[in-house]
């Protein structure tokens, strides 16, 4: 029995609004158990037993967002083992009240490094960033995660079924 994690890019925004009760029957419906979700943010945790390839698994959960719930889904989907050892290697200072604890989670290996060649040239204490394993970390100012030149660069289209954010309290909360 694998534990995963699936982090739904873009529900309950922008017009998409999933219930968590209805995410929750879908997954059931689904096959998996031990399913629960965190937040309203598109946070579900399951686990499986079938034996599948993780790109299998995250096309079929996104084809049953797609026929369920009929928006473009997206996930982003980690073990709960990858999710806690990038919990574990935040590299800012994670209680710094002024600042926002940001994790990018990538669905392609090559975006992580993609998106640290802006960190070349970012200001640093405009947009701290570290890469991770399959993760991006940001540690922006409060108040300031939509205006940064990264956060621009994160908006573009196609990073949008590429990658989704967390912040660290809500992967705390995931993991709890």
């Amino acid at each position: 029995m694998t534990q995963f994690v699936a982090l739904l890019r873009g529900v309950n925004v922008g017009g998409i609004t999933v219930t968590s009760a209805d995410l929750r029957t879908l997954f059931d419906e689904l096959g998996f158990t031990d399913v629960r979700t965190v937040l309203a943010s598109g946070n579900v945790t399951f686990a499986s037993a079938k034996r599948e390839s993780h790109a299998a698994l995250k096309g079929r959960i996104e084809r049953a967002l797609r026929d369920r719930f009929g928006y473009d889904a997206w996930i982003v989907l980690v073990t709960r083992a990858e999710l806690e050892r990038a919990v574990d290697a935040f590299p800012f200072e994670a209680d710094d009240a002024k600042r926002q604890p940001w994790v990018i989670f990538t669905s392609e290996a090559g975006v992580v490094d993609e998106l640290m060649r802006f960190a070349d040239e970012a200001d640093a204490d405009v947009d701290p960033l570290a890469a991770g394993e399959g993760v991006v970390y940001w540690n922006p100012v409060k108040g300031t995660t939509v205006g940064t030149p990264f956060a621009k660069l994160l908006a573009k289209p196609k990073y949008k079924p590429l990658t989704t954010n967390r912040n660290l309290r809500t992967l705390r909360k995931i993991l709890g």
